[in-house]
C-alpha cells in the first residue's frame, strides 16, 4: 500500500476525481478517476491510469490513440479529495479530438458556446515552437520559417539581433501595443533558434528552475 493512500479520501467506490493539468499550456485538460491500484500505476510508471466507472476497469490514457499523459507531478488537494495531476500531454487529451475536454462554456443566457483559447506565456511559446517544428517536417511553399531554417545560423541570428533592437526602441518608445508586438516577434525568432540549435522551451524552463532553486535553497 502507498504512504500517501491514508491521506486520501475514496468515496464508497474506491474511486478519487483526478484532474490532468497541461504544464506547457496551462490548461486543464480532463477529469477522470483514478482507484488505489490505478494510483499506483500512474506513480510506478511515470504516465496516467484512471479507472472507467462505464467500463469497470482500469486504462491507460493513451494506450490505444497514442495520446499519453506522461505524469510530471501529482498532488493532493487540502481535503485530499481530489488529485491534481501535472503532465505533459501527447496530442489531444479528450476523445473527440479537441485539446481539452473542456472545449465549451455556457454563456450569459446559459447557451453552451466553444471556448476561446485561453492565452498565456506557456501556450503562445509553445504554440510556436510547434508550428516551427511542423514546418521542419513539412516545408511549406513561402513559408518565413522555412525560408530561415533554409538560410540557417547567420540569417537566424541576424533577425533575433534586428527583432532585439526593435523590443528595445519599442520600450524606449512607451508604447504598449509596440512593446507586446515587438516582443511577440522576438519570442517567434527565438523560437526558430532554438529549434535550430535542437533545443526547446523546457530546457530553457528547466534552467530558469534550477536557478530559482537554489537562490531560495529549494531542494
Amino acid at each position: 500500500m502507498l504512504d500517501c493512500i491514508k491521506d486520501i479520501k475514496f468515496d464508497q467506490a474506491g474511486l478519487v476525481p483526478a484532474i490532468a493539468f497541461d504544464v506547457k499550456t496551462g490548461q486543464v485538460l480532463m477529469l477522470a478517476y483514478m482507484n488505489e491500484e490505478s494510483l499506483t500505476l500512474t506513480l510506478s510508471t511515470g504516465y496516467a491510469h484512471y479507472y472507467s466507472r462505464s467500463r469497470q476497469q482500469l486504462w491507460k490514457k493513451g494506450e490505444t490513440s497514442g495520446h499519453l499523459q506522461k505524469v510530471l507531478g501529482v498532488s493532493l488537494d487540502c481535503d485530499g479529495d481530489t488529485i491534481l495531476l501535472t503532465i505533459e500531454q501527447t496530442g489531444p487529451a479528450c476523445h473527440t479530438g479537441e485539446k481539452s475536454c473542456f472545449f465549451r462554456e455556457i454563456d450569459a443566457e446559459g447557451c453552451l458556446q466553444p471556448r476561446e483559447p485561453v492565452a498565456t506565456i506557456g501556450g503562445g511559446m509553445q504554440l510556436e515552437y510547434d508550428i516551427i517544428a511542423a514546418r521542419a517536417k513539412e516545408p511549406e511553399e513561402g513559408s518565413y520559417t522555412n525560408y530561415l531554417l533554409t538560410k540557417g545560423i547567420d540569417k537566424i541570428l541576424k533577425k533575433v539581433g534586428e527583432e532585439t533592437t526593435e523590443v528595445v526602441i519599442a520600450a524606449k518608445n512607451r508604447s504598449r501595443e509596440e512593446l507586446t508586438y515587438e516582443t511577440a516577434d522576438l519570442i517567434y525568432h527565438l523560437s526558430v533558434l532554438l529549434f535550430e540549435q535542437g533545443l526547446t522551451w523546457d530546457d530553457i524552463g528547466a534552467e530558469i528552475v534550477k536557478r530559482r532553486a537554489k537562490a531560495y535553497c529549494l531542494k
